[in-house]
């Protein structure tokens, strides 16, 4: 693998990806020339192209420029997403091009800063976007690199310097293993990916051998997990939250710190999970050597991610909120955060289902998450870059749900053109649309529809 300075020209197979599209935007302002492809144009390419990265949407290894060609001073840096036998990265290879995944980019990007990464199955998106902000208000010289869209700052990517790197710590693939953290924080282990790995074990090993990379370094772990790390938590910890009430859905609490008690925080964000990330993302911060003072008034500030318990309509006629949730915990974790908000009223979750093996791995566990609802409607399960497991549908989950004995009191398959009829007829306020895949097209939609009726 090439070292960063001898390389002139990175081109981008997959550019429009949340990770790739921050990264390519970084290289571009280290004045590097970037270029890519991708399979659609998005607001995100839209944004690439508009700082002068030059990106096309067919197949077509002849419109690369030659520069990007060249073995001695290109780069080309793809996913896992991306086949094996994609047009473009087979004939790269074939001319001697040197290809990398995006987390050994990432990996040689972390060794050039002081490096904070956020790793777990649930949270490191909000996580590390909170320390991300609370580090950027509070004057440090930053470049982030975030899994979501930050809101208000309307972007996946900061940078006010380059003495700090924030990154997501991501298990898919073992891409984590790839960075060399000076701090790193663990919110959660939960199985998941196991198409990938196999079983819970060997995932769970995974995060091991990632918390062994911290080794004589500084590691935070959620106070629920068996890792040796200085914990963090709501309930014990050596950093505890303290004396927490919620105000106008609102979380009010005091920080303990090995330094002293922080008094009187705030955050905006609901749901008990997300006060958890707010202190790892604090603990974080604090370790790094922040002031204590200007990190507490930045997470008052925080703004929230982009579908993550986000609200896209709250009127006395509807609240739509729009959340990325796709695992059984985060389910777990967006009822608890509803609950807390309306807790007299019903609420309605359209559910679409992230992957097959996910949804057959897991059907047990997103049947009981489910079920807590009052209503359910599940679209079709949303492949990703898998193709159909023979007898794994939604229909199945569907028949999960309405087995148990607390079943909601409607489970239903809706299609996604009878979305909006759906929601209509089940004449719920408090509507929550969850999900991974292309579920947010048809939020778009309806925000858009009823925001202005």
């Amino acid at each position: 693998m090439k070292e960063l300075e001898h390389i002139s020209h990175f081109y981008f197979i997959g550019i429009g990806g949340i990770g790739m599209s921050a990264l390519a935007r970084y290289l571009n302002e280290q004045g590097k020339k970037v270029a890519g492809y991708d399979r659609v144009a998005t607001s995100l390419t839209e944004k690439l192209e508009a700082e002068g990265i030059a990106i096309h949407y067919v197949d077509h290894f002849e419109m690369i420029p030659e520069a990007f060609k060249n073995s001695k001073t290109a780069q080309v840096v793809y996913t896992p997403a991306v086949p094996v036998g994609f047009g473009e990265l087979v004939r790269f290879r074939e001319s001697g091009v040197s290809t990398i995944k995006r987390a050994q980019l990432l990996g040689q990007i972390s060794r050039t800063m002081t490096c904070l990464a956020i790793a777990g199955t649930h949270g490191k998106t909000t996580t590390s976007a909170i320390l991300a902000h609370l580090l950027y208000k509070s004057d440090v010289k930053i470049t982030a690199f975030l899994g979501g869209i930050l809101e208000e700052y309307h972007t996946n990517y900061i940078c006010s310097g380059t003495d700090v790197m924030v990154v997501e710590a991501d298990e898919f693939d073992r891409s984590f293993m790839q960075l060399d953290p000076d701090i790193a924080g663990i919110t959660s282990m939960d199985a998941d990916h196991l198409d990938i790995y196999g079983d819970a074990a060997t995932f769970e090993k995974t995060f091991h051998d990632f918390a062994a990379l911290l080794k004589g370094k500084t590691l935070l772990i959620n106070e629920q997990l068996d890792v040796k790390g200085l914990q963090v938590g709501l309930d014990s910890g050596v950093y505890l939250a303290l004396n927490e009430v919620i105000i106008d859905g609102a979380y009010h609490f005091d920080f303990k710190t090995p330094q002293g008690v922080l008094e009187k925080c705030f955050l905006k964000l609901p749901g008990r999970h997300n006060l958890s990330n707010a202190l790892m993302a604090m603990a974080v911060a604090l370790e790094y050597g922040a002031d204590a003072g200007k990190i507490q008034l930045a997470l008052a500030s925080f703004p929230g991610v982009e579908r993550r318990f986000t609200y896209r309509i709250d009127t006395d006629k509807r609240v739509l909120i729009d959340d990325y949730a796709h695992h059984p915990t985060e389910i777990n974790a967006v009822f608890q955060a509803v609950s807390e908000m309306y807790p007299e009223e019903k609420k309605l979750v359209v559910f679409q289902p992230h992957l097959f093996s996910r949804t057959r791995d897991f059907m047990d566990e997103f049947a009981q998450a489910l079920s807590q609802f009052d209503k359910v409607g599940l679209l079709d399960i949303y492949p990703a870059r898998e193709l159909p497991i023979e007898g794994i549908h939604s229909e199945l989950l569907c028949q999960k749900i309405n087995s148990l004995e607390n079943a909601p009191e409607v489970v239903r398959l809706v299609e996604k053109k009878d979305l909006e009829e759906f929601i209509e007829e089940m004449d719920i306020r408090v509507v929550l649309m969850l999900g991974a895949g292309d579920i947010s097209v048809e939020i778009n939609q309806l925000t858009k529809k009823w925001g202005h009726a």
